[in-house]
């Protein structure tokens, strides 16, 4: 609700832009009209059109970012597009040329039909809709950006409609006030160009520290755990990407979850209907699942994915969820949405779901079919549906395990009738990987290697995608990384090409963790791990020994340092002492 407000006033106030002159005089030409028949079905048409056509351009930008390693470039690319048209006027008047030609030949279409009539009066707002496109720039692209990177939905057309609408009510209110609103808005006009212009320099600035990687070092220096929360916290504010949000809640939303006297009832919100769960590639450890089969249960979706670090670190409550609460009408359903090319792969989930000990049905969702139908845009992320498939709460990330856990029992109860006086927290058995992380020490975060979204690499060589190129070390400083050897930087990993080659990281953190893959050949890779040039001993990971030695035989998620003493900034380096290696992100703890 609260974007849908926030875009009907952006659209009520571009009235203070002159981008909305060529608007103003099919308005005012019309003043003397009677509303109903002139301006309202102008004003129709003008949102109807806008509405339309900006939805047909977030449904292209959407096919366009999901093609994989162009996604960034194509998003920063159309930011970067709109925020030109806030400079610059007559930047925006030459991009939307071909938008104004032919919303100049709707009008004179208009003109030459009946005046007053209220055809002719939709006609001439169909024009003004596609005359008025400069004036869009900066909601225009936070909606179709957003709709790129989330898919393009009902949700997009409505807020774009709700955009037009708010600069329909100001220019309603325009024409039936008159000369007086419009000698008020002329006092405006330069204040409005002003903070157009500011707005566009913003937003370039913005688009070119995302683009140099060099907004990631000001992250770099903050407490990870403080941006989890803020993050979290404005996700519930704004409502976040859920089902939750965007699904029409029923009529018996508004009332409580059991009105029957007597009974037990949660004061949990009902944020939604449970979405539909058709669409998987394939069910695995159980299912296929279906609201209808589950309808009467208590359910708990996880969606995740094996090589994430904090969906790992999540399992170990999800699944003691699962074995605790199973005889009590709590059904969990796991959702694997894949995200490198390696977690698509049937057998590494498999394997995957066995070395998790995982009990409960995992469907495979690789063409992100079922992350759709929940609207979700986080990994891991938990959505709780009652018995009577209404989504009652959901948590994105890591953390909050006891709040999690209470939502179960709450639901659990309501569907009993009745709490239960003594319901007691479950203590889940965790090791390695899925140990909490040391979030007060914590200083580094989540790094990748593929150059579609490599940050912070300091070889002096600078990377060249897609080809072999030898690289040497440099010296990284905090939360910076180079590569040693011949390696091939593709867009999601550093494929090494000859033995011998080495990766270097600084970093400020209790766990370091890599993820590797043996590459196409599937061979085995042996590496060694050093810590400021020294083996790491006892800070040796689960995944080597103390001399630092292992082995890459699977693409997953491996432990390379699990410090014991003080955390400070260390050099960690991995050398391989095999070719064909894939490394694709660090990630830490």
């Amino acid at each position: 609700m609260t974007l849908f407000v926030i875009s009907y006033l952006a659209g009520v106030l571009t009235i203070l832009s002159p981008c909305i002159l060529p608007v103003l005089p099919f308005v005012f030409a019309r003043s003397d009209q009677p509303f109903s028949r002139s301006t309202l079905p102008m004003l129709i048409g003008m949102v109807a059109t806008f509405a339309s056509i900006a939805t047909l351009a977030a449904v292209g930008g959407s096919w366009a970012v999901h093609v994989n390693e162009a996604g960034r470039a194509v998003a920063l690319a159309l930011l970067a597009l709109f925020s030109v048209t806030l400079l610059s006027r007559r930047a925006a008047a030459v991009l939307t040329a071909p938008v104004v030609r032919l919303g100049s030949d709707l009008s004179d279409r208009a003109g030459r039909q009946a005046a007053g009539a209220a055809g002719s009066s939709l006609l001439l707002g169909m024009a003004t809709g596609l005359l008025w496109a400069p004036c869009a720039g900066p909601i225009l692209g936070l909606v179709l950006t957003g709709a790129a990177l989330r898919g393009a939905d009902v949700e997009t057309t409505l807020l774009l409609a709700t955009y037009a609408a708010g600069a329909a009510t100001s220019l309603a209110v325009a024409a039936l006030a008159g000369g007086s609103v419009l000698a008020a808005m002329k006092r405006w006009l330069g204040v409005g160009e002003r903070l157009r212009q500011g707005l566009g320099l913003a937003m370039l600035a913005a688009l070119a520290a995302v683009a140099l990687g060099s907004d990631t070092g000001l992250l770099a220096r903050l407490s990870f755990a403080t941006t989890t929360k803020l993050e979290q916290a404005l996700v519930d504010g704004l409502g976040g990407a859920t089902a939750s949000t965007g699904a029409v809640q029923d009529a018996d939303a508004a009332r409580s979850a059991d009105a029957t006297p007597g009974r037990y009832r949660s004061r949990l919100p009902v944020e939604g209907r449970f979405p539909s769960l058709d669409g998987a590639v394939q069910w695995l450890n159980g299912g296929p699942q279906t609201v209808y089969q589950l309808r009467g249960k208590v359910v708990l979706v996880h969606f995740w994915t094996y090589s994430c670090i904090n969906c790992i670190r999540t399992i170990p409550f999800v699944r003691a969820w699962a074995e605790t609460y199973r005889d009590k009408g709590l059904v969990v359903i796991g959702v694997h949405a894949p995200e490198f090319a390696f977690e698509r792969n049937l057998d590494n989930v498999s394997s995957a779901i066995q070395k998790f000990s995982l009990s409960y049905p995992v469907a495979v969702d690789n063409d992100f079919r079922l992350w759709r139908a929940f609207r979700n845009s986080y990994w891991p992320a938990l959505y709780f549906i009652d018995a009577e498939g209404r989504v009652r709460h959901h948590h994105f990330g890591e953390g909050e395990y006891a709040r999690s856990e209470r939502v179960i029992q709450d639901l659990l109860a309501e569907a009993a009738g009745h709490r239960n006086a003594d319901a007691r927290l479950t203590a889940p058995g965790a090791h390695g990987a899925e140990l909490a992380p040391d979030l007060r020490r914590l200083r580094s975060g989540e790094t990748y290697l593929g150059h579609a979204k490599a940050e912070n690499f300091v070889s002096p060589e600078g990377v060249e995608p897609d080809a072999a190129r030898d690289y040497t070390s440099g010296q990284p400083r905090l939360n910076e990384w180079s590569l040693a050897g011949n390696w091939t930087v593709l867009p999601e990993q550093a494929g090494l090409n000859r033995a011998g080659g080495a990766i270097t990281y600084r970093f400020r953190a209790r766990d370091l963790h890599l993820v590797l893959g043996p590459g196409p050949a599937g061979r085995p890779v042996r590496f060694v791990v050093t810590l400021d040039g020294e083996a790491p001993g006892a800070d040796h990971g689960a995944d080597v020994d103390r001399s630092g030695h292992g082995v890459v035989s699977e693409a997953r998620l491996y432990q390379l340092v699990r410090q014991t003493g003080d955390v400070g900034e260390r050099t960690f380096a991995i050398r391989f002492l095999d070719p064909g290696v894939e490394a694709f992100a660090f990630t830490f703890g």
